[in-house]
């Protein structure tokens, strides 16, 4: 019979260690591998985005991290995507355009996993934490918003599934 409580939720951190969200152990390795004091808070909920599938073109990361002057150094687990996509156009941000369409993975004959693209990724500060580091650079964002109205890829929904493999071919329809 449950309490109503919910679930500790745990952490594995670097060193190894499984530590409870909250606890004194956890705050202070926390701490003392980022130098600055943290607080972890629980929600009664999560924090979602907008739609089941985020999705960005390389093209897209590679303009912002030329725009922001950081050449080909922008880490592409900033934008915490779920698909990423090689293209063959070299105008960033591309993704605006695939809204209202859909995209087919693999085969393109619609029986392949598929996607509907239903609106811009609008982006948040995170993309400007270094996902190795945590060192913030806001050069990241400003260009974004700059460039894109404060988007950066596009958000979908499921529409056939199925498995997606890195090389699979992707068609806009």
């Amino acid at each position: 019979m449950s309490s109503g409580e919910p679930l500790p939720t745990h952490v594995r951190t670097e060193s190894g260690s499984l530590l409870k969200i909250g606890s004194p152990e956890l705050n202070t390795e926390i701490t003392e591998r980022f130098g600055n004091n943290v607080e972890l808070m629980r929600l009664r909920q999560g924090i979602f985005d907008e739609a089941a599938i985020s999705i960005i073109s390389l093209t897209t990361i590679a303009g912002i991290g030329r725009e922001a002057d950081l050449g080909n150094n922008l880490d592409i687990r900033r934008f915490r995507a779920n698909i990423v996509v090689e293209t063959d156009s070299v105008t960033p941000f591309l993704e605006d355009e695939w809204v209202g369409r859909t995209l087919v993975f693999g085969k393109s004959d619609a029986t392949g996993p598929a996607i509907q693209v239903t609106m811009p990724d609008v982006r948040c500060v995170m993309i400007n934490l270094d996902p190795e580091t945590a060192a913030k650079d806001a050069r990241v964002m400003k260009t974004v918003a700059r460039l894109n109205q404060n988007n950066a890829g596009a958000y979908a929904t499921v529409m056939r599934t199925g498995v997606i493999n890195v090389g699979d071919r992707v068609s806009l329809l």
